[in-house]
């Protein structure tokens, strides 16, 4: 069975850490799904360097234009979420991935937009090839105890006037 990684923590570089696993992966020759959610800018690095490593690294977002706090999400947020969590499902089951990125997922779960059952069903029906990393903050009890190796990271020092860096934040 593939094993279960869960990337959480207050601190940057949960995704980072996701897209270095993946990009090993695909350096190794394998079939690398990335799923974001609450996540819709495709000016991103990991986003636009999916040509260039297609066929073996795919990227798919299901968030809705723009940054939102908690208390801004809603119906909409929660039905993209759902379907990212059908499409998960379906890309598993018919594309048989060896790595399966679910970036934001624990956010997306903290935020009452997903259930965390629902998604410890789906790592259940996962590929036993398939090994899995889900990203984010606020990572349930649930899924902290379901995976086989979890990291929080957490800020020790960060910039005073923090810029967003084209190749190192996004």
């Amino acid at each position: 069975m593939g094993e279960v990684y869960v990337l959480t923590g207050t601190g940057p570089g949960k995704t980072t850490g996701a897209l270095g696993l993946a990009l090993r992966a695909v350096g190794q020759g394998r079939r690398v799904v990335i799923i974001q959610f609450l996540k819709w800018w495709k000016n991103t690095g990991e986003y636009k360097v999916r040509r260039r490593l297609a066929p073996h690294y795919e990227i798919h977002q299901f968030g809705r234009r723009g940054w939102r706090r908690k208390e801004e999400l809603g119906e909409k947020d929660r039905e993209l979420v759902k379907r990212g969590l059908e499409f998960a499902r379906e890309v598993a089951r018919r594309k048989r991935p060896d790595l399966l990125i679910l970036d934001e997922l624990n956010l997306a779960l903290a935020w009452g937009m997903a259930d965390v059952g629902e998604v410890l069903r789906l790592l259940d029906e996962l590929p036993k090839k398939t090994d899995v990393v889900i990203t984010g903050r606020y990572a349930p009890r649930e899924l902290v105890e379901r995976a086989d190796a979890v990291v929080e990271v957490r800020e020790v020092k960060l910039p005073e006037n923090p810029r967003a860096k084209k190749g190192i934040h996004y």
